[in-house]
């Protein structure tokens, strides 16, 4: 007897996938609105990657270059890298869904970390493969919790350093003893979209790790300190096996020829970067310190964003404090879907805002 089915059904286990909630936009009833809540530059882009952008829209009638030769040409000179081993992509994350495509299927497990990014859970689950979540320990990636939880299963371990929403980082040494742990058909997935921001001589972005080995690889984003996140620009540096393997699936123009015109021209304006840098160095410390003064709590943080925890009291919580802030026009990231319910992300913003934002949490604490 056949069953008679009245609309299409995904295959099982996709319908079980929590779909991302990106951070809000909007304050109803506010004239002035600070988005603070996606982690994006004050500074804007380089203007001469605008430049860029406005020539490439002269020739909108033709395909991009399916191989985005300038864009990845540029970056291997900026970084100094072998052009042949990078991979660029509609942002990181087609770049991590990819990797989850080519090397997960149904019985793999794949490792994340307790406040990981959300997008890797659903690019695992979404390749039918299961998320193996790990405990983190002071907001930190526990790389003994992830070596505890290798099993022959294991394909592919995700971690976010610097981490995203805690800001925190792993040093090098133990990147280096997690990958020594791991066994040689496991891949190493090293998201560094934060690295420009880090100022730490004990941390590295994964370009090492890749060079030497044929199971790591390091994926990096234009989103953040280069500006240009509606333009959707990801890279990843990895052996020439796993790039061969990603090559084969990949859309043959994924990117769009603006935005490898943009890119090009933005990661060679390393002034511009390094004037988002000093500026997001600055209100960090001058944040953190400022949150503190009043009572709260600050993650210490390398990126450029901060993570606020906020008392376990009725009426001083993290969701009160976010509708106090909305209700002025500031708005941050409740990260209660990272782990984190009584915790609100504040992406280092302009020095208005930054003020602005002071000032109301320091009237919120405040209050009786």
């Amino acid at each position: 007897m056949s069953i008679v089915v009245s609309e299409p059904v995904p295959r099982p286990g996709i319908l079980d996938i929590a779909a991302y909630v990106p951070g809000k936009e909007h304050a109803p009833g506010v004239a002035r609105v600070f988005k603070l809540s996606s982690n994006e530059t004050p500074l804007g882009a380089s203007p001469k990657a605008i430049e860029a952008f406005r020539q490439s829209a002269g020739h909108l009638e033709l395909y991009p270059d399916g191989q985005a030769l300038a864009l990845r040409e540029a970056i291997a000179s900026v970084h100094g890298l072998n052009v042949a081993n990078i991979m660029c992509g509609n942002g990181s994350d087609e770049l991590l869904g990819l990797l989850c495509h080519v090397y997960l299927g149904a019985g793999d497990e794949a490792i994340i970390t307790q406040h990981g990014f959300l997008v890797y859970k659903i690019q695992i689950m979404g390749a039918g493969a299961a998320a193996i979540e790990v405990p983190e320990k002071d907001y930190t990636v526990d790389v003994d919790a992830i070596l505890a939880a290798v099993t022959e299963k294991t394909k592919l371990v995700f971690i976010a350093n610097p981490g995203n929403p805690t800001g925190t980082y792993v040093p090098v040494a133990d990147i280096r003893r997690l990958h020594a742990g791991l066994p040689k058909n496991v891949i190493l997935v090293l998201d560094a979209a934060y690295a420009e921001y880090v100022r730490k001589n004990d941390y590295e972005a994964g370009v090492e790790l890749v060079s030497q080995n044929k199971n790591v690889v390091m994926c990096r984003t234009f989103s953040k300190v280069y500006g240009l996140a509606a333009l959707r620009i990801g890279w990843m540096y990895g052996p020439a096996g796993i790039l061969d393997a990603l090559n084969r699936v990949r859309g043959p123009f994924n990117m769009n020829a603006p935005a490898i015109a943009a890119g090009a021209a933005a990661v060679r304006d390393q002034n511009f970067v390094g004037d988002a840098v000093e500026h997001n160095l600055l209100w960090k410390d001058k944040l953190t310190h400022a949150f503190e003064t009043i009572g709260l709590t600050v993650t210490p943080s390398v990126t450029n964003f901060v993570l606020i925890h906020f008392p376990d009291i009725d009426g001083k919580r993290a969701p009160d404090a976010d509708e106090f802030l909305t209700s002025r026009g500031y708005i941050l990231r409740m990260v209660k879907g990272y782990g984190l319910p009584n915790a609100l992300r504040m992406t280092v913003g302009s020095e208005e805002a930054n003020r602005g934002v002071i000032e109301a949490l320091g009237e919120f604490m405040g209050r009786k």
